[in-house]
C-alpha cells in the first residue's frame, strides 16, 4: 500500500514532538503541513482549542461521515531510546494518539487522490482527548453547530492482540468513567494536642474502605464496578500540626453511564455519612468525565463487513474495554462505531512508558477506515 506522503516518518515524527491535552498546537501545525497539499474541500483549524476538521468531497446532501483521531500525548516520562524518542521531557506518545494521527492522514491522502462523489468525509483531529474534554469542546465549537453526521468512527490500537486484527462489538465498546474529588475539611490544632483539633484521618480510611467495597471488578460479569484510589492529600508535612484538611482522589468506571451514577451516589453518601459522624465539612466535585462509548449496531455490522472484505481477522468481545473513551459524546449523538486495531501481542501496554505505536499497523487502519468509508457513502 504505497503513498505519496511517508507515514512512517510523519508518525515518528509527532512522537519525538509530543504535547499534552489542550497544548497541542505544534501537533495541529504539523498535521497542517501535510494536510494543506492535500487540498481538502474545507479546512477548519482550532476546532475545540487546537482541533482539525478537514473535510473531503462537495456533496453537502449526501450521507457525511466523520472519522475522528487524536492529537494529545500524556504526561508520562518516556523511557526508550530510539532515535524518534520524544525530546519533551516527561511527556510522551504512550497511547498511540500518533500513530492514529497518521493512520487518519493516510485516510486523507486516499480521499484527496479519490475524492468522494457522493457524499462527504470529515476527518476529525480531535485535542484533549486523554483528560475528556476534547470532545465536549469541538461540539461546542460554534462552527460544528450547523454539522450533521450520518455515521463517526474511530479505532484505537490495542496491545495484546495479534497485529492488523479488528476487535468490534455492538453496544458499549469502552466504559463509562469519572474522577471524583472528595474534599475534608476539619480544624487543625497542635500535634501534641489532636483533641482540640478535627483531624480527617479517620473520616479518610473509612471512605476508602466503604469506597472500595463497593465495586465489583469482574469484566466478564453484568453490574462492573471499578473503584480505584489515585491520590490522597492529607494535612502537611509539619510534624507539629494534627492535620485538619484531606482530599481522596478517586476513579470509577462501570459499563453503563447509568450504572456510573449509581455508584457515584452511593460513594457521595458513604462520603457525606463518614463526614458528618467526624463533624467534617465535605464537599465533592467530578472531572475528567467519559461517557460510556455505545456502538450502533448497524454502524458495527458496516464495520465488520469492511473487516471481512479487506481480509483482517474479526475478534468478537464479550465485554467491553474498561478504559475510558471521550468518542462516547460523539456516538451519544450521532450513529457510530469504535473499533479496535491489535498492535501486537507482545506489545507493552498502553500508558507504558516503554510503548511505542507500531508503524507497520498504519496501513491496516488506513484499510480498514477507507473501506468503511466508502462502502457507506455508497447506501
Amino acid at each position: 500500500m504505497s503513498t505519496a506522503i511517508d507515514l512512517k516518518a510523519f508518525r515518528r515524527e509527532l512522537h519525538a514532538h509530543p504535547e499534552i491535552s489542550g497544548e497541542e498546537k505544534e501537533t495541529a501545525k504539523r498535521v497542517l503541513a501535510v494536510l494543506n497539499t492535500l487540498k481538502p474541500e474545507e479546512l477548519l483549524t482550532e476546532v475545540g482549542g487546537t482541533g482539525i476538521l478537514a473535510t473531503f468531497g462537495k456533496d453537502e446532501k449526501g450521507p457525511q461521515v466523520m472519522v475522528r483521531c487524536e492529537l494529545d500525548a500524556l504526561p508520562i516520562q518516556e523511557v526508550n531510546i530510539f532515535s524518534h524518542k520524544s525530546v519533551n521531557k516527561g511527556v510522551s506518545h504512550k497511547c498511540g494518539h500518533d500513530g492514529h494521527a497518521a493512520i487518519m492522514t493516510g485516510l486523507a491522502e486516499k480521499l484527496a487522490a479519490d475524492r468522494p462523489a457522493k457524499g462527504r468525509v470529515h476527518l476529525l483531529y480531535q485535542p484533549a482527548e486523554e483528560n475528556g474534554a476534547g470532545a465536549e469542546a469541538v461540539l461546542k465549537d460554534p462552527r460544528m453547530k450547523d454539522k450533521h453526521f450520518d455515521l463517526v468512527l474511530a479505532l484505537h490500537n490495542l496491545p495484546g492482540y495479534k497485529l492488523g486484527s479488528a476487535v468490534v462489538r455492538k453496544g458499549a465498546f469502552t466504559a463509562s468513567v469519572n474522577s471524583m474529588v472528595i474534599k475534608l475539611e476539619g480544624r487543625t490544632s497542635h500535634a501534641a494536642e489532636p483533641e482540640h483539633g478535627i483531624n480527617p484521618a479517620l473520616a479518610v480510611a473509612e471512605i476508602l474502605t466503604g469506597a472500595l467495597a463497593l465495586q465489583h471488578n469482574v469484566p466478564t460479569e453484568d453490574g462492573l464496578r471499578v473503584v480505584t484510589v489515585v491520590h490522597v492529600d492529607l494535612g502537611t508535612k509539619d510534624y507539629g500540626i494534627s492535620a485538619g484538611r484531606a482530599e481522596v482522589h478517586l476513579t470509577v468506571r462501570c459499563w453503563t453511564d447509568a450504572e456510573l451514577k449509581k455508584l457515584e451516589q452511593d460513594i457521595e453518601d458513604l462520603s457525606r455519612e463518614m463526614a458528618k459522624n467526624h463533624k467534617l465539612d465535605v464537599d465533592i466535585n467530578y472531572c475528567f468525565t467519559f461517557k460510556a462509548n455505545q456502538n450502533d449496531d448497524t454502524a458495527a455490522d458496516l464495520v465488520k463487513e469492511a473487516v471481512i472484505a479487506t481480509g483482517h481477522e474479526l475478534i468478537r468481545r464479550d465485554h467491553p474495554f474498561k478504559w475510558g473513551e471521550d468518542f462516547g459524546l460523539f456516538t451519544a449523538k450521532y450513529k457510530g462505531c469504535m473499533f479496535g486495531l491489535g498492535a501486537g501481542e507482545d506489545m507493552p501496554a498502553l500508558h507504558n512508558p516503554d510503548y511505542d505505536f507500531p508503524d507497520e499497523l498504519i496501513p491496516h487502519g488506513v484499510e480498514l477506515f477507507e473501506a468503511a468509508v466508502r462502502s457507506f457513502l455508497k447506501t
